[in-house]
Order: C-alpha cells, then structure tokens, then sequence
C-alpha cells in the first residue's frame, strides 16, 4: 500500500502562488504515476495535472495549462504542483493520487487510481 498526505494549501489572494506537496509512504514512489485532482463544492471531483513514474511526461488540465505545473523527487518519494495566477475558480479541496505505473504513459482517469490522500483546501479570494 501507498499512503499520501497532502500539504501546502491555505488562503491566498487572486494572482497568487501556493505551492502543494504530496509526500508518499509505503512501497516505493517510483512504482507509482501520479496525479492531482481537485473538488470544488457542489462540483465533482475533477482532473488537474498527471505525471509518469519518472517525471519525463506531464499532462495538465485546459483550466489550469499554463499557470501550474507538475512535479515530482523520486529520492524524497514527493509529488508537488506549483500554482500561480491562481483564480478564484481554483478555489477547491485538491487531492493527490497513486496508479500503479504500467509503462511510460501519464493516468488521466480517475478509476485508474489506486491510492488517495485526504486532501488540502485551497481558497483564492477575489
């Protein structure tokens, strides 16, 4: 088993920058492609950026191209997404998660996860 805990979020300004840190434990990280999704309230969960066991391949969102990015330190077993010009629409409870790594390829689907964290809220004010 994997377990993911989550940090970094908090109350930020529009325009602003947070940076979310998903620290992994258990078996080793680099098995694992990863990704962030996030929930807004009354909304569904949906995804934000994913990336491949070793880090050579992101995919991000529309919403967010651009302004955040996906990363992550194999040797620290961490996952990270740096946000800037954030927007109040990013206002959510974002979530880390682990899928089994088959190949090189990024995992956009949800159901292809196999690991959660609880999550971390994020809240940009206008």
């Amino acid at each position: 088993q994997v377990q993911l805990v989550e940090s970094g979020g908090g109350l930020v300004q529009a325009g602003g920058s947070l940076r979310l840190s998903c620290a992994a434990s258990g078996r080793t990280f680099s098995r694992y492609a990863m990704g962030w999704f996030r929930q807004a309230p009354g909304k569904e969960r949906e995804f934000v950026a994913a990336i491949n066991w070793f880090g050579g391949s992101t995919y991000h969102a529309d919403s967010v191209k651009g302004r955040f990015t996906i990363s992550r330190d194999n040797a620290k077993s961490t996952l990270y997404l740096q946000m800037n010009s954030l927007k109040p629409e990013d206002t959510a409870v974002y979530t880390c998660a682990a899928a089994t790594a088959r190949g090189t390829t990024v995992v956009v689907q949800q159901g292809q996860y196999d690991y959660w964290g609880q999550g971390t809220q994020v809240t940009v004010s206008s």
